[in-house]
């Protein structure tokens, strides 16, 4: 199994086009992907590239899924946009099919990821005076440090990266930030204004890093103890990424609301989403909150079918499966490159040893053998392939990442 070759020129052309007409607010390697089919992507000279990075899980199921392309193509001719003053005939199915799929009761529909975080924030503090009884404008909210939930203003206000939180203040008051992983530190941070606790299940940007044993089921404990709403980021760790449908499932944790997006849109258009029981989600009013483009017809028909893909528990058992092969083959090269490994299902944190190469020299001799990932924290990288990927091309990826290894630059 081989990457193809390609017109070096033609590449060069594009991305110096994209450097041109861009603000420099991302650091891409230099690919320029033109076409894409299940887990492998081609780029505009022809040169093929194995994807193992699936847009930061947003294409869990591949590259233009037949179902999911289907699906988008038959709305594409029928409606695409409402606005929320009217409703449509896709939006009741997709929100039924997701309450459904989350065991839970109500759906907010939205369009990114860091929208349905927004969101969260937003009814948390509103349950927060309404149910809880905070007095108002005193609610606080517990997050973990190297968390990652979007780059808007509210929520850079309570990240630890200093790229994504420079530079942007004043800052949104009312988070207080712990140590990820630690019971006892966010035990003492909840008061009796805190309203809830928000947390991704495994941190992705951080590393995929993934807590200890007992810490998920004790945040439920302490939040059920001190009447505080978890809140759980599954927007990258959802959706049958981690080899279950949510990585909270792992430790049997059901969270007060589920915060979606990434693979509920197919990789085709945005979709994201708060899911929660109507104890939670009915403090909400009309005009208190909304979106024009959220819960559209297009994005309702894209993420019905992504529900019914994973009512069938089939990506969820692939993940798990080539999951375990995947963390198998890495693992074998601890002490040959790597440091350490780290993740759950078809997800995988490595460290690379710092005295070797540093995680974005190891991505652009990856990209070289036609490899595609992401770097993240210095030597650390991520893969995440489509759950569509076959055995074989793992072990062919693993393979690329042995001979970079071996490399030192």
């Amino acid at each position: 199994m081989t990457a193809g070759q390609g017109d070096d020129g033609q590449l060069a052309d594009a991305v110096a086009a994209a450097e041109r007409w861009t603000a420099h607010n991302y650091h891409p390697l230099p690919v320029v992907v033109a076409e894409a089919t299940g887990a492998w992507v081609t780029d505009v000279s022809g040169r093929r590239y194995l994807d193992c990075l699936a847009g930061y899980s947003a294409l869990n199921f591949g590259h233009r899924h037949p179902a999911l392309i289907t699906a988008a193509q038959t709305q594409l001719d029928r409606l695409t946009l409402t606005s929320r003053a009217f409703l449509h005939d896709q939006f009741a199915d997709f929100c039924r099919g997701l309450a459904e799929l989350c065991g839970m009761e109500l759906v907010v529909p939205m369009n990114t990821g860091a929208e349905a975080v927004e969101t969260g924030i937003k009814v948390a503090r509103k349950w927060g005076y309404q149910v809880k009884g905070v007095p108002e404008g005193q609610a606080t909210i517990v997050v973990a440090e190297n968390n990652f939930h979007g780059r808007t203003t509210t929520i850079v206000s309570f990240s630890t990266d200093k790229d994504a939180r420079d530079d942007y203040g004043p800052y949104t008051p009312g988070f207080r930030i712990v140590r990820y992983g630690d019971l006892a530190a966010l035990a003492e941070a909840i008061d009796d204004t805190t309203v809830a606790v928000l947390l991704e299940p495994i941190q992705g940007e951080a590393g995929v890093l993934v807590p200890p044993p007992g810490y998920l089921p004790g945040v439920r404990r302490l939040c059920d103890e001190r009447n505080v709403l978890f809140l759980a980021d599954e927007i990258q760790s959802g959706l049958g990424r981690t080899g279950a449908t949510f990585a909270l499932d792992h430790e049997a944790v059901r969270p007060d609301a589920y915060l979606l997006g990434k693979a509920l849109g197919g990789g085709i258009v945005p979709v994201s989403a708060m899911v929660a029981d109507r104890s939670v989600l009915g403090v909400l009013r009309p005009g208190e909150h909304g979106s024009t483009f959220g819960g559209n017809p297009l994005a309702c028909a894209v993420g019905s079918a992504v529900v019914e893909l994973l009512r069938s528990g089939e990506p969820q058992a692939r993940a798990r499966e080539l999951g375990d092969h995947l963390h198998q083959r890495l693992q074998s090269l601890v002490g040959h490159g790597l440091v350490a490994v780290r993740g759950r299902g078809l997800w995988a944190g490595i460290d690379i040893d710092p005295g070797r190469m540093s995680g974005r020299r190891a991505c652009e001799l990856l990209a070289e053998r036609g490899v595609l990932a992401k770097d993240t924290h210095g030597s650390t990288l991520r893969l995440a392939p489509p759950l569509v990927v076959e055995a074989a091309e793992l072990d062919w990826a693993v393979d690329q990442l042995q001979a970079v290894l071996s490399h030192r630059a």
